[in-house]
């Protein structure tokens, strides 16, 4: 008669000490991308045909311009009030994105297993997971809206026919891609501390007890049914 040997979840290597922090890997790689496109002036670029020395881009917080001779200058914007709507909410959307991507950073490490705080406490490291899971994924949609919303604005403004022809107009820039990277890796890195409570969860369950009166009556019912 062969017996079942148990695997101990040590051996194993999708353990739930490897998830948290697969899960705090990928939200602080999410939020250090979210932060450069924030600052980053390559939202959007433009390039005239009738002067190709000199490359146009534009960011939330300034314009600069490209020059052979002179190289990259860049100015700040004059007025907040002056920038378009879309700009204007992706200033805030990615400042609320970049706060709470931190705070989901800041409350992850204290709820790993391993880290001595809050020992002997696991519902406490239990809910830090729970909401550096929320803060995460919270960071993550506030980066892929503004991205979009400036994506959107751009097409439409590209193909306004109501533009004379020669007149350039912008295109997406680097930072588009960068920020619809990070915010699918913070949202990710949340999903990812949900999946790691589930395991959590699954690990610290009780054990099932043979004389239990439920695995007697299950017992006795499929002996029953081999009887038959």
């Amino acid at each position: 008669m062969h017996t079942q040997r148990r695997i101990p979840l040590d051996m194993v290597f999708l353990t739930t000490k490897m998830m948290q922090r697969t899960a705090l890997f990928v939200t602080v790689g999410g939020l250090v991308t979210s932060l450069i496109t924030t600052f980053l002036p390559f939202w959007k670029t433009m390039n005239s045909d009738l002067n190709e020395v000199e490359n146009w881009f534009s960011g939330l917080w300034h314009t600069c311009l490209y020059t052979e001779e002179v190289g990259i200058q860049c100015k700040a914007y004059d007025s907040i009030l002056g920038l378009p709507m879309d700009l204007q909410i992706s200033r805030v959307l990615m400042s609320v994105s970049v706060g709470t991507g931190g705070l989901a950073v800041l409350a992850a490490f204290p709820g790993l297993e391993g880290v001595e705080v809050c020992v002997g406490q696991p519902g406490m490291k239990r809910g830090l997971l729970i909401s550096s899971g929320v803060l995460s994924c919270v960071s993550g949609v506030t980066t892929l809206i503004p991205v979009s919303v400036v994506a959107y604005t751009t097409v439409v403004e590209f193909w306004d026919e109501g533009f004379p022809d020669v007149m350039p107009r912008w295109e997406y820039g680097e930072a588009m891609f960068s920020g619809w990277f990070g915010g699918l890796a913070l949202l990710i890195g949340g999903t990812l501390f949900f999946v790691a409570v589930c395991m959590g969860d699954f690990d610290r369950r009780p054990p099932s007890v043979p004389n239990s009166p439920q695995v007697k009556h299950r017992t006795q019912h499929y002996l029953k049914t081999e009887v038959l």
